[in-house]
């Protein structure tokens, strides 16, 4: 069974189409399990029905042409259920439906099992026999298991005709929905610009192109080089082989004739498709249809073809290079996985939206896309990215969804948003001068979270108090090389100088994790719980001094730094850190810099140093929570992961309470505290934090107003018996609906973070 099984999802996988998917699983299905229907029924949400998407056994003409509502039948219970139905008389069990199109009634057992994916339910794959028979548990584990593993590729084709306006049954459709996470709040209407790594052949996008004879000729250009590599190859090792493996150089060159691969990709470029796109589509095709194959030698040229297109690609990539890209007018960019140096590469005031395969709301990415102010959806992991090139978008950063194919209608509604949006910022602009207070005269410091200079000239057009995190690694991501000392002093200097004479707390350098950089990598089966952090910074104390010395040498005249460490799990990190921070003073003194010892401080990011706050404040002189890391570790949430996103919530009542151990241990020691995480910039969090005692809440700019706002409204009374009613509460969501109904009582739900779009 596990040979046949592997066939049939090998079969499905090389289809072109989701129509032909579907006949390939009721063809091989029936074969394998000796029986005589096997039918696919599909939900389709447009109509409201499972619709007899295919089958053999049944009439042909009632193909697409047969539906049951929701509830209705066999086929409804299955999907009602989300579990297997399986019966020897099917015609006497009170669900049974008859279907006179079908001519079913000549059948009588049924075997039904739900095709589920991400928890939906997709439809119902169907075995019938002509006699009783009681399908045995191993038939019904066969069909389980082959609905589960079909579900993630009828899931991909049903998405790539919702982009393309279509239903599975075949309905034209408007304004598909793809779920995803919020990055950043906000609302997009653009156009995408799909964006990608080079030589991958798995992850080119459809692009349409007008000028085919430009790409016939690169495409032409590319391949002669690859076949003038191959001959030279050959030349070259050719002695030193036997005759027949000097053959496959040959085979390889019959590969690349203009007959063979070459005239599969030229008729797809002449079709409109870009020579990428289309050598990809064609080696994906071939490189399917081999593996699929008996003959192991013939199995193996899999890996021949995809070998000789990536070469050609890589051409290819090597002339567009040359080019210089242009990006339209309210560009959203999309990637399966997008990095801070593609967001660079587009003229920010091209860029209105952001749309990641991968990631989550807290990866560094999204967090990078809510400091610029880009709406931004991640972890889309459903979203046919390579065919959305070109074609206009909606980002809903509220909801955390894409639209695509959007109507006039949702066009028009989506852009009173939008409207709405610059109306409400507008207003929020008078309290950029006020002090952040609440109406019982209780003060917070609202700081900042930085990375780029960009984002100073934003906080001090907010009216920012301070930088509570200045995120050092982002020139390191940004750069091709570690940054030398006079390099980081430089840019360290203009934040401070910027600020001057406001604190600028700079975070020592922070790798690991989701952060690595493309010329020191950590290559790591588990990196959140690996070589991050401070641990790698002790560990190369030659790139630790070299950080604090830049730092206190772009302090000198200013005195307005204070160095946080980061990742911290126990005191010796901390006291050896220290003494590196004091070596790099003393050799700046004895150079003649007049610079002082800054403040040292470390981030409260681990559940080990939640307990060891009072022991940290007596070495050091303040503490800054990092909500995000905190949240993630505590729940064992891995913040970057789409699947598990909804499980990670900083409402979560155990964050709640190391959040208010950390304040109450770092007060007894007269101690500061704040919170630098993505929490301090959610307006109902915010409250919560005032309420239990964080002396400076640190936020991206553009949520500063919207704090500021809330903590403006809400008294210091009030919020402390919120926080009261909360502590006694068990779940998140409780606690999320708790806080909305506060800030919606007093006079401030617009600032929450549930859509206006609706």
């Amino acid at each position: 069974m596990l040979d046949r099984l592997r066939d049939i999802v090998q079969a499905v996988n090389s289809a072109r189409d989701l129509q032909s998917a579907l006949d390939v699983i009721v063809s091989s299905v029936r074969d394998a399990m000796a029986t005589q229907v096997c039918s696919v029924y599909l939900l389709d949400t447009d109509i409201g029905s499972h619709v007899l998407m295919a089958s053999e056994g049944l009439r042909k003409e009632s193909v697409g042409h047969v539906s049951l509502q929701l509830d209705e039948g066999l086929v409804g219970l299955v999907a009602r259920n989300a579990e297997p139905v399986n019966l020897e008389d099917a015609q006497s069990h009170p669900n049974y439906h008859y279907l006179l199109e079908t001519g079913e009634e000549a059948f009588s057992s049924f075997l039904g099992v739900p095709i589920i994916h991400h928890r939906k339910v997709l439809g119902v794959l169907v075995v019938q026999h002509r006699e009783k028979r009681s399908f045995d548990a191993g038939e019904e584990a066969f069909l389980i298991t082959l609905s589960a593993q079909l579900a993630g590729v009828i899931a991909a084709a049903e998405a790539t005709g919702a982009i393309q306006g279509v239903s599975p049954s075949g309905q034209r459709r408007a304004d598909s929905s793809f779920s995803g996470i919020s990055g950043a709040s906000g609302v997009a209407i653009g156009h995408a610009v799909v964006v990608f790594p080079h030589a991958d052949l798995s992850i080119i996008p459809s692009r349409q192109i007008s000028d085919i004879d430009a790409e016939l000729s690169a495409f032409a250009t590319a391949l002669s080089s690859v076949r003038d590599d191959i001959r030279a190859l050959s030349e070259s090792v050719g002695q030193q082989l036997r005759p027949e493996e000097r053959e496959l150089f040959d085979v390889y060159l019959r590969m690349l004739d203009d007959d063979a691969l070459g005239r599969e990709v030229n008729e797809l470029i002449r079709q409109g498709n870009w020579a990428q796109g289309s050598l990809a589509d064609v080696a994906t095709d071939h490189v399917k249809s081999f593996e699929q194959m008996k003959d192991p030698y013939l199995r193996e040229r899999a890996a021949d073809i995809k070998d000789l297109c990536s070469r050609v690609l890589a051409y290819l990539q090597e002339t567009e290079s040359t080019k210089q890209r242009e990006y339209p007018e309210n560009t959203i960019l999309v990637g399966e996985e997008l990095a801070p140096s593609m967001l660079m590469e587009v003229p920010r005031e091209k860029l209105v939206g952001m749309i990641s395969v991968k990631g989550s709301g807290n990866s560094h990415v999204a967090i990078l896309a809510r400091t610029m102010g880009i709406p931004t959806v991640m972890g889309v992991i459903d979203l046919p990215y390579r065919k959305l090139d070109g074609r206009p978008l909606i980002v809903d950063g509220y909801n955390g969804t894409v639209l695509t194919s959007p109507s006039e209608a949702t066009l028009a509604r989506y852009g009173e948003v939008l409207k709405e949006e610059e109306q409400f910022v507008r207003g929020l602009e008078a309290l950029i001068d006020l002090p952040c207070i609440t109406p019982d005269h209780h003060r917070v410091s609202l700081w900042v979270n930085t990375g780029l200079m960009t984002d100073v000239v934003r906080s001090l057009d907010h009216g920012a108090e301070g930088i509570g995190l200045f995120r050092t690694e982002v020139p390191f991501l940004l750069s091709e090389r570690f940054p030398s000392e006079r390099e980081q002093a430089d840019i360290y200097r203009e934040q401070l100088q910027a600020f001057s004479p406001k604190p600028v707390t700079m975070r020592t350098l922070d790798i690991g994790g989701d952060k690595s950089l493309p010329y020191f990598p950590i290559e790591e089966a588990n990196p959140f719980l690996g070589w991050r952090g401070i641990r790698v910074t002790l560990d190369h104390p030659e790139i630790f001094i070299a950080q604090t010395r830049a730092m206190i040498r772009a302090s000198e005249g200013l005195d307005n730094l204070q160095i946080m460490l980061p990742m911290v799990s126990n005191l010796q990190e901390v006291t050896s850190a220290i003494q590196i921070i004091k070596r790099a003073l003393r050799e700046l003194q004895e150079e003649g810099l007049d610079v002082s010892m800054p403040p040292i401080g470390v981030m409260i990011e681990l559940p080990a140093a939640v307990y060891l706050t009072r022991a940290l404040c007596q070495i050091v002189d303040f503490v800054s929570v990092g909500s995000n890391d905190l949240t993630q570790y505590l729940l064992a949430v891995d913040r970057n992961n789409p699947r598990v996103a909804d499980l990670y919530s900083a409402f979560h009542p155990a964050v709640l309470n190391a959040l208010q151990h950390v304040v109450t241990a770092a007060h007894a020691e007269n101690r500061p505290v704040s919170i630098c995480g993505e929490m301090a910039g959610d307006p109902g969090a915010a409250v919560l934090l005032m309420a239990m005692g964080f002396d400076t809440l640190s936020m991206n700019a553009s949520t500063l107003l919207k704090v500021k706002a809330v903590i403006r409204a809400m008294t210091l009374s009030s919020a402390k018996a919120l926080l009261n009613d909360v502590m006694q509460m068990n779940d998140a969501e409780s606690i999320r609906s708790c806080v909305d109904l506060a800030l919606y009582n007093a006079g401030v739900d617009r600032l929450l973070r549930s859509s206006r779009t609706n």
